[in-house]
This record gives C-alpha cells, sequence and structure tokens, in this order.
C-alpha cells in the first residue's frame, strides 16, 4: 500500500486540501494544543476515524458486496471506473450519518473522502488503508484547525 502511488496521491491530498483550507478560513494554529486536550484532539483524529472506518468500509460495503448488484466484475468490484456500488452505498451512508452532528454542507464536504476510503478498500480488500487515510486527514485537520 505505501508503495501505490495512488495511495501515495491520496496521502497528499490531505496536506493540500488543509493548505488551501488555510487560505479560505484562515487558521490561529497552535502547534501543542493537541498535548494540553489529548482527549479533544484523539477522539476526532484517533478514535472516530477508527469506529466509522470499521462500521463504515469493515462492516456495511463488506455486506454490499454480497449483494447480486454488489458489481463483482472479474475479481473487481465496480460500477464505471473505479467506484463500486457497495462504495457509493456506504459513501451515502456515511454522508448522512454525519448529518447527525454537522450542518448540511459539512456533512456533504465528506463525500469525496469517503469515496476514496471506498476506493482503497475496494483495490485492497482490507479496511486498513481507508483507516490509515482516515486517521491521517482527521489528525491533520483538527490538529491544525481545531484549536
Amino acid at each position: 500500500m505505501w508503495r501505490d502511488r495512488q495511495f501515495q496521491v491520496a496521502l497528499f491530498a490531505g496536506p493540500l486540501f488543509w493548505a488551501a483550507w488555510s487560505l479560505i478560513a484562515g487558521s490561529s494554529f497552535e502547534p501543542w494544543w493537541p498535548f494540553r486536550d489529548p482527549t479533544r484532539f484523539l477522539l476526532p483524529a484517533l478514535v472516530y476515524p477508527i469506529l466509522e472506518e470499521l462500521a463504515f468500509r469493515g462492516l456495511l460495503q463488506e455486506w454490499l458486496y454480497q449483494k447480486p448488484w454488489g458489481a463483482r466484475r472479474s475479481g473487481i468490484r465496480q460500477v464505471r471506473g473505479p467506484i463500486s456500488r457497495a462504495n457509493l452505498l456506504t459513501t451515502f451512508a456515511f454522508a448522512l450519518f454525519h448529518l447527525l452532528y454537522h450542518a448540511p454542507l459539512w456533512a456533504a464536504a465528506v463525500i469525496f473522502p469517503s469515496l476514496v476510503f471506498g476506493y482503497f478498500r475496494d483495490r485492497y480488500q482490507s479496511v486498513t488503508p481507508a483507516i490509515v487515510l482516515h486517521v491521517f486527514y482527521n489528525a491533520g485537520y483538527f490538529w491544525l484547525f481545531a484549536a
């Protein structure tokens, strides 16, 4: 996974987003705040992404693969291009779940990252790449913007 160019690009997308968001929204970056309030950092940066990925990509997406319309073709689970039906439906559920705690636009903002997580779940037939990306994205975002 670490030598996969697509995975490397997905990792690099995090810092690109953080830089763009910093320019748009501004940031009063305090690099040491996670050490002063570790629970406030570790829950959204580590615990929630792991639990979400286990639930959505590990359970729901896998369950959707088992359905006749789960888009298995020659061992590759896809609809058109790299996105499987299971990934699309899991992403829809993931965005709806985020409506419980976020405004509609912010919940919609999870759609693209969710598709990326699901793509790597499909690509590696493992939830591990999705967990790594989700933790990395959340850790960087909360470290930079949640102080």
